[in-house]
């Protein structure tokens, strides 16, 4: 097959102990945490919605070194969101969420980096947030770790520090929707397919980033994920 441009090399993460995953898609869960919400200007426990990324929007970290994100441009504003990432390894529709643990090849720890200024600016003329959400670099991720080694992660310390400063506290257990909850609700909307990636929300503590700051996130069970902003 020929091509009239060069075709884009795929979007792959390591995967902790060895081979890589692919990326297909990038969802993300908006305001899966309480005190997120709050702070967002929402309370309670709204229906779940969620945005995409790219997936070339990915920053590949691995395991053991720090990644470096670009500054982005058209923002002063850009923050921080720590999460657990989710990674689809069988696909499909309609899934119960009595059914969704085998649809979970692994976890990863991942940063939904948004330049929360342009969002606002679209949130006030009721447009997309694509602007301010699936720029490039905007979704650093670390190694993927197998459930197989894991267990299935429902709890556990998820932390973000800034130069060494906490920003970001929280517990897996404090989702709102679970992570089998966020498969049946994405599964009615998109066929899921191996390789999908799912961001599934941040604690509160979102807050700004500038060139010079390290970001290093950690949850427990998983290590952490190092991006410094240049």
């Amino acid at each position: 097959m020929s091509f009239v441009v060069t075709p884009p090399a795929p979007t792959v993460v390591p995967v902790a102990g060895g081979s890589s995953f692919p990326v297909h898609r990038i969802y993300c869960v908006g305001r899966n945490y309480v005190e997120h919400a709050v702070e967002m200007g929402h309370t309670g426990r709204e229906p779940p919605f969620f945005f995409l990324k790219p997936a070339d929007a990915a920053l590949v970290v691995p395991e053991g070194e720090t990644g470096r994100m670009a500054y982005p441009g058209l923002t002063s504003n850009l923050h921080h969101e720590i999460e657990l990432v989710v990674a689809i390894g069988r696909g499909g529709r309609d899934i119960a969420a009595a059914d969704a643990g085998p649809h979970v090849w692994g976890y990863g720890i991942g940063l939904d980096m948004t330049r929360r200024d342009l969002q606002n600016d679209m949130k006030k003329q009721g447009r997309p947030w694509c602007i301010g959400k699936a720029f490039e670099q905007s979704a650093p991720i670390g190694p993927i770790h197998p459930i197989g080694r894991t267990g299935r992660l429902d709890k556990g310390a998820i932390t973000l520090d800034v130069n060494g400063q906490r920003r970001q506290t929280g517990d897996l257990s404090q989702l709102i929707w679970s992570v089998n909850e966020i498969i049946a609700h994405l599964s009615t909307a998109w066929l899921l397919q191996p390789g999908d990636l799912i961001y599934t929300g941040t604690p509160a503590g979102v807050a700004a980033v500038k060139p010079g700051d390290l970001m290093e996130g950690r949850i427990e069970g998983l290590g952490a994920l190092r991006v410094a902003v240049v």
